[in-house]
């Protein structure tokens, strides 16, 4: 048995005497959540259940602690804020203040601590540095302002890894796939301007929000139509307004919405199929119409050779390992693979045999605890991986 195999073992062993603590900690943090840009209370609770001293401030209200000496470390993320959703999972430690964990950051939060304090216990050579960081779910990114303040190359990070959970995955199952895993998104805002008039009169009006019905339909054509389909692309929009009374042709309508690929090059073709769309349609409908760009995360690409060892060794431990999940969601943990080697693993927790599991964002998601420890397994695996794929 190699030394790693042998820390593997030490250090699985060590968290597993964590978990019923850091379940605890799950529970508290579930049951107090704080907005993105107000987590500094939660990165303070999870700094105290460290243990390991205060760390550093990054972010503003986010957290970085280093776990173990001098040298190139192996950074692990867990995200520190929750949704602006009503929570209806009706457990005795469900929020009240308006706010809930419906994406699963209590879950990874406590893996991260089960796993900093294993390796403070055991001891290791390579250190581990535990990013506890802010604003996952809005802009501006985060993980954006921890990679620009140059934290991570003050601690010498070369290899970032982080885990989350999946409801698209069933319970048992941790996809680690190479390449491209998470989609970049851009939102956009679309501006269509005629000639308000009478609703009895439409003929001496330039309805605005006939035309941007047609450019909403065509938009839903963008990804089969106008991409090439093995690459993919995911356009919706969200949001749709116009208009002030049932018998009035307003003279502005408006919508939103995102757009979704898999090739970072692929974010141009994309704005530019979309602004082509939005101003002949319009046009075609009298009126003039115009599209805004608000750029939003990269591609996340996990390092292959991280992935291929971390799936390994998840499967030698008896793990279903999916090595071929991706998704059209976005995490802002792709700007650190933009800097770093970098490692995104998502784990499964579907019942078997579901087909109406809650899923993430909504406010029934509810992962169970056992999925602290599965978390924990798969944040091991990377941080294994990192060092064994030669760190140093």
């Amino acid at each position: 048995m190699d030394e790693l195999n042998e820390l593997h073992l030490k250090l699985r062993a060590a968290i597993a005497d964590e978990l019923p603590a850091a379940v605890a900690l799950r529970h508290r943090l579930h049951a107090d959540p704080r907005l993105s840009g107000d987590e500094a209370d939660t990165a303070a609770e999870v700094v105290r259940a460290l243990g390991a001293g205060p760390g550093q401030r990054a972010a503003d209200t986010g957290r970085v602690v280093r776990i173990g000496d001098r040298g190139p470390a192996v950074a692990l993320r867990a995200e520190l804020d929750a949704l602006p959703v009503i929570e209806r999972t009706g457990v005795p430690w469900a929020s009240a203040n308006n706010a809930m964990h419906a994406c699963g950051h209590d879950v990874h939060l406590a893996a991260l601590v089960a796993v900093c304090r294993a390796a403070e216990r055991i001891g290791v050579d390579v250190p581990i540095l535990a990013v506890l960081q802010p604003r996952e779910e809005t802009s501006p990114s985060g993980a954006e302002d921890i990679v620009g303040s140059g934290i991570l190359t003050d601690h010498d990070v070369r290899a970032m890894v982080a885990a989350h959970v999946q409801p698209r995955l069933t319970d048992g199952v941790v996809a680690v796939t190479p390449g491209p895993v998470n989609a970049a998104t851009d939102e956009f805002e679309v501006t269509v301007t005629g000639l308000g008039g009478h609703a009895g009169y439409p003929h001496v009006a330039r309805d605005p929000v006939l035309a941007l019905c047609q450019i909403v339909v065509s938009l839903q054509h963008l990804a089969s139509r106008r991409f090439d389909p093995v690459l993919g692309a995911v356009c919706s929009v969200g949001q749709i307004g116009g208009g002030t009374a049932a018998n009035v042709v307003p003279e502005t309508a408006s919508a939103r919405g995102t757009v979704r690929v898999m090739r970072d090059s692929d974010r141009a073709v994309a704005a530019s199929l979309i602004t082509e769309i939005v101003t002949h349609t319009a046009a075609a409908h009298g009126c003039e119409g115009h599209a805004h760009f608000s750029p939003g995360e990269p591609v996340l690409v996990n390092d292959p050779a991280l992935a291929a060892d971390a799936a390994g060794r998840l499967t030698d431990d008896g793990v279903t390992v999916d090595a071929g999940f991706r998704s059209y969601g976005a995490d802002d943990f792709s700007h650190y693979c933009d800097v770093t080697r970098g490692l995104m693993m998502f784990i499964g927790t579907a019942p078997p045999d579901a087909t109406d599991a809650p899923g993430l964002h909504t406010e029934r998601f509810l992962p169970g605890d056992h999925m602290v420890g599965r978390t924990a397994d798969a944040l091991l695996a990377g941080y294994l991986a990192a060092i064994r794929t030669a760190i140093a």
